[in-house]
């Protein structure tokens, strides 16, 4: 897929964004048959956790969603416990941090410790594609630099994965994965949805994310 960023086709303003029926009901769909498919993996990640580090197997976090409502969000939790204090503070972690379990860079490096999520998108805090859904202080410290940043970009539910969490860098600077995310908002469809979870697939395979 070729993702063409130039300031014609991006620009800081905000699109009308009306979601489709269809889309909730393929996320619903697949969500489901996700939980179904992954059950033995769950199984498997939850063991490994707690066999290096102990309860609890999930990480919880607030994060912001569609109309900066907040939700619960959950994962695999990869971080070890004695770090606790620091990831509530909002510390950005990346998976080749000493603060990273083993399994914890596995599950990062394939983004299977996303896979709780699915609980999000059926419960229709997000989607599959769309804005990656950030704490609500990463969206306060973002929008010192882009004003009304959470305001752009969650016109839509967050995603598990979307064009910025597959093209763009773990670190990226926030004016740009908003010029992302506002580009998927103008281009999405269908057809762009099922693209990029086809290369969230692969990368997952090949545990190419940079996580």
């Amino acid at each position: 897929m070729e993702l063409r960023t130039t300031k014609k086709t991006i620009c800081m303003t905000a699109p009308p964004c009306p979601e489709s029926l269809t889309k909730r009901l393929f996320d619903f769909s697949l969500a489901s048959f996700g939980l179904i498919l992954f059950a033995p993996v769950w199984i498997l990640i939850c063991v490994a956790i707690y066999l290096e580090d102990g309860r609890p197997i999930l990480f919880i976090q607030k994060r912001v969603g569609k109309h900066g409502r907040e939700f619960t969000a959950y994962k695999f939790r990869t971080i070890y416990r004695k770090y606790d204090r620091e990831v509530a503070q909002g510390v950005a972690v990346h998976s080749d941090d000493k603060k990273v379990m083993r399994v914890g860079r596995i599950l990062r490096r394939t983004a299977l410790n996303e896979l709780p999520q699915l609980l999000n998108i059926l419960r229709g805090d997000m989607s599959f594609v769309g804005p990656r859904p950030e704490p609500p202080e990463f969206i306060a410290a973002y929008e010192k630099e882009v004003p009304n940043l959470g305001r752009l970009r969650y016109q839509i539910r967050p995603g598990l994965t979307g064009i910025a969490q597959v093209f763009g860098p773990h670190n990226m600077n926030p004016r740009n994965k908003l010029r992302y995310d506002l580009f998927y908002m103008r281009k999405r469809s269908f057809w762009l949805d099922i693209k990029l979870i086809g290369i969230s697939v692969w990368n997952t395979v090949s545990a190419k994310w940079d996580a």
